[in-house]
């Protein structure tokens, strides 16, 4: 079990939620945590929105498979860009004002969705979603943290990727009965997520000004590193975000299109409801990676990983929407321990003082990852078919999970439990 954060990290937790100088109100350590959360959310709300709605627009506007796969991919290489060029910033102007600027970028992208008329529209707003998640990630995932009480410090991972999840499930389950059942079926779900994300900004502006120990109003670009005496944690906790991030290429990318081409199901609604079974399973198994060890949960993951790109390959080739939904849920599972695992390695290794730059570093990865994959998939799709495309993509899955596995096995104890150095 990961150690709880030291009593730096915890250090003027009332201060961080007492009024400003100026009388400004803010919002206290619980309400915080839930807007924090609420920040997550939005990160994987953002990632999924378009999923079902692929489909309308390559019919709409005759688009490959490429074409579609290239307006997924902008995304997280745009979050790439912003990791590199900003990933340390919240360190430096607090989390608070990163998490606004990001939700703003995010705000803009919705609404550019929602008004669309070809697709280079789609293309900008998938680009200003990627900044506003570029920036709102990992100060987001470092606010939970900071704001979670001392003894729940070590929950911190669940309740991120509970946020996610819900932000996942709301996406595929409310997308998928929009785009089925209501009116504008590629504009509505993007007004409702526009929606959700001012009622955010709102939050977010009465949130404490810094939460994090040395926020100094410096814009400057800020790359994002890793100290020497965390990098073989964050080697661990990499490798098994990457494995836990590529799932999103098979399930947001090509998850919508390959239950309407290749298992043959028409129904918008009920295609969202059989992918929502990812982040369903996903949070619930949350409750449970919290109880295992790291390594545990890390190796657990990488094997029910593998599984369920067994049968998805399985479920394509023999077109079963049953098999394919249990190849989802077994994803969602292994998600959740791989993210779990992961982050608790690197939140206990890395201190208050460059935690947002090194979570950027790890998302950084994970968001890379995303982009190449979808990119060479939409390209073999386009000249060798999904179901090929579908295949290749499950198989680097369970490369990655190789890796995974054997890292989580051969690196010592005190990696997946380690010492946390003292905040200077």
């Amino acid at each position: 079990m990961t150690k709880v954060a030291p009593a730096s990290v915890r250090r003027n937790l009332a201060d961080r939620t007492q009024p400003s100088v100026g009388g400004r109100f803010t919002l206290g350590r619980r309400a915080s945590l839930l807007v924090s959360a609420g920040v997550v959310g939005h990160t994987l709300w953002t990632s999924a929105a378009p999923a079902l709605t692929y489909g309308l627009y390559a019919e709409q506007w005759h688009l490959t498979h490429a074409m579609t796969a290239g307006i997924f991919a902008v995304y997280p290489i745009t979050v790439v860009v912003m990791l590199i060029g900003f990933g340390g910033i919240s360190d430096q102007i607090g989390r608070r004002a990163t998490m606004l600027t990001g939700l703003c970028a995010s705000l803009v992208g919705a609404l550019l969705f929602a008004v669309a008329p070809d697709m280079w529209w789609l293309f900008t707003g998938r680009a200003l979603m990627g900044v506003g998640v570029g920036l709102a990630a990992s100060p987001s995932t470092a606010a939970i943290l900071e704001f979670s009480s001392p003894e729940h410090a070590k929950s911190a991972a669940s309740v991120t990727m509970a946020a996610q999840a819900v932000g996942f499930a709301a996406a595929l389950l409310l997308g998928g009965a929009l785009t089925e059942y209501a009116p504008w079926p590629t504009r509505l779900c993007f007004w409702v997520l526009a929606v959700f994300l001012i009622i955010l900004l709102t939050g977010t502006w009465f949130l404490p000004r810094h939460t994090a120990g040395v926020a100094g109003g410096d814009w400057r670009s800020r790359v994002p590193s890793v100290p020497k005496h965390v990098r073989r944690a964050f080697a661990v906790s990499s490798t098994a975000m990457v494995a836990a991030y590529t799932f999103g290429v098979l399930v947001l990318s090509l998850g919508g299109q390959v239950e309407h081409d290749l298992i043959g199901s028409p129904d918008a609604f009920l295609n969202g409801a059989v992918l929502s079974f990812f982040p369903i399973v996903m949070g619930a198994t949350g409750i449970i990676a919290r109880t295992l060890s790291p390594r545990a949960a890390l190796i657990v993951g990488a094997l029910v990983s593998g599984l369920g790109m067994v049968l998805l390959i399985v479920a394509v080739n023999f077109r079963d929407l049953v098999t394919y939904l249990v190849a989802t849920a077994a994803a969602g599972g292994a998600y959740s321990l791989l993210f779990v695992g992961g982050l608790q390695v690197i939140s206990a290794a890395a201190c208050e003082r460059n935690r947002g730059g090194i979570l950027s570093a790890l998302y950084l990865l994970g968001y890379l990852s995303m982009g190449v994959l979808a990119l060479v998939l939409g390209a073999v799709a386009t000249t060798r078919g999904l179901s090929f495309a579908v295949d290749l993509g499950a198989a680097a899955i369970i490369l990655m999970n190789f890796a995974t596995l054997v890292l989580a096995t051969t690196t010592p104890a005190a990696i997946s439990h380690p010492t946390v150095p003292p905040s200077k």
